[in-house]
């Protein structure tokens, strides 16, 4: 462990640049640069609220705000999906530089979930704006208390959780390359089964149905509800109808395993990772 500290201190410095260079490599070619870090969280929650909105946010008493309800769903499942693909490609994307210079491996996917949580935590700013406008035109405003510092503790157990599951994907996507193709599919049927743009009361099932037990199963599901709850339901009646220690303890655990899980897979084969890319 202490020779994995060193090692990681010795290489913070290209890390930091790394990040940086992605981050800036991601709006290269754009006019608007970083201001489509605000602009497209914001365009994607009008036209999903205008066409969702009838269907999913008419039960005031379950949904405060549901273009609020549905951003909040939409910025992390974005971060997740977008930081993991990013890791995933990772390796095999920086090939010519793996085979002529020594950089510890982990370096590249750690970077790629690190700039995306940069990016992520930028376009937070957007949720501010819209619940500014939502509350200062009285329009379903939204009580903020003081539970929303409580909202950095699911965004941590997700940057965990995406780091795992990106370190992972990197080691996997060396040997099997159709597993970009296939976690495409995954992340497509991921933002339908966790509750995004619909409530989990639509769906209509009973109370400890084996359905509703599958969905809940998704780490997902209980980071968004629990970021909701410090957003939207903040209020000492419902703020623990949506934040159970529970299903926070579930979360940390599979963030936990999943991150060991990344690291393991990815030091037993990294060595191998030339050989193949």
């Amino acid at each position: 462990m202490k020779g994995h500290g060193e090692n990681f201190m010795k290489y913070r410095f290209l890390l930091s640049e790394l990040v940086h260079k992605n981050i800036k490599l991601q709006y290269r070619d754009s006019f608007l640069g970083m201001l489509w870090t605000f602009l497209q969280p914001l365009l994607t929650m009008i036209v999903l609220s205008f066409v969702f909105n009838s269907l999913f946010g008419r039960d005031s008493s379950k949904v405060v705000n549901y273009p609020v309800y549905l951003l909040c769903g939409r910025l992390l499942y974005e971060f997740f999906s977008s930081s993991t693909k990013r890791a995933m490609r990772s390796i095999r994307s920086r090939a010519g530089i793996i085979k002529k210079v020594y950089v510890p491996k982990y370096i590249y996917p750690l970077s790629s979930v690190i700039s995306t949580f940069v990016t992520f935590l930028i376009s937070l700013s957007v949720l501010v704006v819209v619940i500014l406008f939502f509350n200062l035109t009285n329009i379903h405003p939204i009580h903020i208390t003081w539970r929303i510092v409580f909202a950095v503790v699911p965004i941590i157990i997700l940057f965990f959780f995406s780091l795992g599951v990106g370190m992972i994907l990197a080691t996997l996507s060396v040997f099997f390359r159709d597993i970009e193709n296939i976690y495409d599919v995954v992340c497509l049927l991921l933002f339908y089964v966790t509750p995004i743009v619909y409530t989990i009361d639509r769906l209509g099932f009973e109370a400890g149905s084996m359905q509703l037990k599958l969905i809940k199963l998704n780490p997902l599901y209980g980071i968004i509800d629990m970021f909701r709850a410090c957003i939207i339901w903040g209020g000492p009646d419902t703020f623990w109808q949506h934040w159970s220690m529970h299903i926070m303890l579930y979360c940390c655990v599979a963030a936990v395993v999943c991150l060991v899980v990344g690291f393991l897979l990815f030091y037993k084969f990294q060595d191998k990772f030339i050989l193949h890319i």
